[in-house]
């Protein structure tokens, strides 16, 4: 496989190079490489990592939660939470727990 590199960036991967602007080049790369998800760094091709999760725990959990009106229609037509409902709220506190 070959990778076609721009700016350090892997933007396309081809079976067979092909005629490319000056400013981009190519180079062999591993089987896994994928465009958008490799770079060029010191003349070797590596995956780019994935960047380090800075979100609080209330900000993971708010995103993982039932949406608002759902909690309260479950409230509202069962007069406390569902078994589901409760279980689903569990979930996502036991997955963020408070630090």
């Amino acid at each position: 496989m070959k990778a076609l590199i721009f700016k350090n960036k892997v933007i396309d991967i081809a079976e067979v190079e092909f005629e490319v602007h000056p400013q981009m080049t190519w180079m062999d790369c591993p089987d896994d490489c994928k465009a958008g998800e490799w770079e060029l760094v010191d003349g070797n091709l590596q995956a780019i990592p994935e960047p380090e999760d800075t979100r609080t725990y209330a900000e993971k959990r708010a995103t993982e939660y039932p949406q608002i009106g759902d909690q309260l229609d479950d409230l509202f037509h069962k007069g406390a939470f569902s078994t589901e409902m409760a279980a689903t709220l569990q979930a996502v506190k036991d997955k963020y727990p408070k630090p």
